[in-house]
């Protein structure tokens, strides 16, 4: 069944684009711009944003370029894989309300946080969307095997500029004037 992104409902999710994880993944490039062109989304129509960070203290803080776009938010520092099993995360979903039932997920890695967050976002009756361009992980192979998997239970695979465009949907809105410079400048 598809289910069209609409700002309403929607949450952006980054998961853990950090100084010791993003280097190491297949594209890690890709997987900034991308989530930065989210991140930028999130800001200017709107939608809640949430960050984590997986064991920060051994693993770093978030990567300088992504940080730079996040200045007012702190993350959710985890230990656990999947984001449901953090209560500090579960709370702040819960805060957002019942009429956000749709994530937008993006982060690393693929196969594991990201996969294991999808999972347990569809376990819950969340509709899920992956920006598949704006995750990776430490291998192309586990990474195209994660999409899999989140494909098969459920998830819709989907990529950055899909999900810009679905979410805005219209041409002549301030919104997408404000973010088209932010897609032109990516595609170069």
């Amino acid at each position: 069944m598809a289910h069209l992104l609409t700002p309403e409902k929607s949450i952006v999710l980054v998961i853990d684009p950090q100084e010791k994880l993003l280097p190491g993944v297949f594209e890690p490039e890709r997987v900034t711009k991308n989530c930065i062109l989210l991140i930028k989304l999130a800001h200017i129509i709107g939608l809640p944003l949430i960050v984590t960070t997986q064991y920060e203290r051994g693993l770093g803080s978030i990567v300088e370029e992504i940080r730079t776009e996040i200045s007012e938010i702190h993350p959710v520092d985890k230990v656990e894989f999947g984001c449901f099993n953090n209560a500090t995360f579960v709370k702040c979903l819960n805060e957002l309300g019942p009429s956000r039932n749709t994530l937008v997920l993006s982060g690393i890695e693929g196969h594991i946080c990201v996969a294991q967050t999808a999972l347990g976002a569809l376990e819950r009756g969340y509709h899920v969307h992956v920006a598949s361009d704006a995750t990776s992980s430490r291998t192309e192979w586990n990474w195209k095997i994660g999409l899999d998997r989140m494909r098969t239970a459920g998830a819709v695979i989907s990529s950055t500029e899909m999900i810009i465009y679905e979410v805005l949907k219209r041409s002549d809105s301030p919104e997408f004037k404000e973010m088209l410079p932010f897609l032109r400048s990516s595609s170069s």
